[in-house]
């Protein structure tokens, strides 16, 4: 997840003030440092297992968050925007979006097929939850959740996993998804995702990658 720095923050607002409001006298000059290396933990499948235990020891909310977050690779946000409605059990596809809605292009949102271990872990509690007129997937209490943040907290510290976030199931997924072999665009289909940046992040997982260069 990309986040602004201070530094960019004040050189946005600046360029704005000066082109809305402006013109300023004299422009700020604004020298950035490098950047970093992007951060792109990943999980493994022994890290994952932990991590999923300890959700499902905390409570239903946690457990479903995780499972989505692994076996869909989708952002937090969307995560806890689902409603069962949205699901396609007989099909096993999950919608990302409300139907109608419009597609984000910088945050694209396309349905995704779900793992059967998911659904089927998760039929019982549909049926109660429709039931009770719950429409989300990840609720607690009744009440649907805009964030999972201290849930989360309690989870990766009794995982043993203090570096991970929600986003990193995202990672996760990519990386899974490239260690495999997988058509990379049917895994960038699969996480909302460009073949651009899925070959430029992540690339580099993938089985094959550069066998033939180094075999010159």
């Amino acid at each position: 997840m990309l986040v602004a720095t201070p530094l960019e923050t004040l050189r946005a607002a600046v360029n704005y003030w000066n082109r809305e409001h402006g013109p300023l006298g004299v422009v700020p000059v604004f020298v950035m440092p490098p950047k970093g290396e992007p951060r792109n933990r990943w999980l493994t499948k022994q890290e994952a297992a932990r991590l999923l235990r300890a959700a499902a020891e905390a409570n239903e909310h946690m457990k479903r968050f995780v499972l989505l977050g692994l076996y869909t690779g989708s952002r937090a946000s969307v995560i806890l925007s689902v409603e069962w409605s949205w699901i396609d059990f007989e099909r096993g596809v999950m919608l990302r979006r409300a139907p109608g809605e419009r597609e984000d292009k910088r945050k694209r949102k396309p349905p995704v097929r779900l793992a059967g271990r998911f659904y089927r872990s998760c039929d019982a509690g549909r049926a109660a939850d429709e039931g009770n007129g719950q429409k989300t997937v990840i609720h607690f209490r009744g009440h649907s959740l805009r964030r999972v943040q201290d849930g989360w907290d309690a989870v990766i510290a009794a995982a043993d996993l203090p570096d991970v976030t929600p986003h990193t199931m995202r990672h996760t997924r990519a990386t899974w998804l490239m260690q495999a072999g997988v058509d990379i665009w049917e895994a960038a289909g699969h996480l909302g995702m460009t073949t651009t940046v899925l070959e430029n992040v992540y690339g580099h997982h993938a089985p094959d990658f550069q066998d033939n260069a180094a075999e010159v």
